[in-house]
């Protein structure tokens, strides 16, 4: 008797049954498979509520309501979030939030931050923006896209930013390592953030995202982990003149390297325990 199933529905089935194999035995297909659900996942949620940021497009609180439905990612990817300092958040005080950046993993523990934050956007690359329904929500939820480029626009977005945070007492997340780095270490800062903070005179708040010893693009390891983010307390800007942006710098970034050390250190004492 001819079999009823065609080659494509045997390739299929067979493959399935695979997937509990690679996930199991493969670093590699671990690593891809959960970056891929993790952006599915994202994408799929962004597009679903489009019609709600649309309401209110340019809005920055639409960022809040899509946090209460992304955040869940973290579950699909095994990552658990501890939030602490979350005291020295003023929700009618806007700020220049500086963060370390170590992975596109980030927004995942910033979906935890934003019921706190309240009103906060984020200066992104300009590439993000054509991502589909994730670059349009994020345009519709007042992210900044600049391209580093085209160094003069780039400036007056970021002035333009800087107004509306004054205006509208929302804060402004930027990266000023600039780039993705998950080497164990904080990079040295741009200085954009901080001619914002001075010229503005508005304080900077430092964030820091301890280490993700759970990851890594070389080795293509993405094993379950615990990140510890620490709201450091603002670091006020009143009375500083551009004179001091070397200084205000370097302490802000020194701050974090020590917050930085220390939760990391924590956390992989804690794996080595559990081994």
């Amino acid at each position: 008797m001819a079999s009823s199933y065609s080659y494509p529905e045997l390739f299929l089935a067979g493959f399935i049954f695979t997937l509990p194999f690679l996930y199991e035995k493969s670093d590699v297909f671990r690593y891809y498979l959960k970056f891929f659900l993790y952006y599915v996942y994202v994408l799929v949620i962004c597009t679903v509520l489009l019609p709600v940021v649309l309401l209110y497009p340019r809005d920055v609180t639409n960022l809040v309501v899509a946090s209460r439905f992304c955040r869940y990612a973290s579950y699909i990817v095994g990552i658990e979030w501890e939030l602490r300092g979350l005291e020295h958040w003023d929700s009618e005080q806007c700020y220049i939030v500086i963060s370390n950046h170590q992975s596109s993993l980030d927004i995942l523990g910033m979906f935890e931050m934003w019921p706190r934050m309240k009103r906060c956007t984020v200066v992104a690359k300009r590439p993000l923006m054509f991502t589909g329904a994730f670059g349009f929500g994020a345009w519709l939820s007042g992210l900044v896209f600049i391209d580093r480029l085209k160094t003069d626009r780039a400036r007056q977005l970021m002035r333009e930013a800087t107004e509306r945070v004054i205006q509208e007492k929302t804060k402004l997340w930027v990266f000023p390592e600039g780039a993705r780095f998950n080497k164990g270490s904080i990079q040295p800062f741009k200085k954009g953030a901080f001619y914002l903070a001075i010229d503005a005179q508005i304080p900077i708040m430092p964030v820091v995202f301890s280490q993700y010893y759970f990851l890594d693009s070389d080795t293509k390891t993405f094993e379950p982990g615990k990140v510890v983010i620490t709201s450091l307390p603002p670091i006020p800007t009143k009375g500083m003149t551009r004179d001091d942006i070397e200084v205000l710098s370097e302490m802000a970034r020194q701050k974090m390297i020590e917050v930085f050390n220390e939760t990391s250190k924590d956390l992989v004492m804690q794996k080595k325990i559990a081994v």
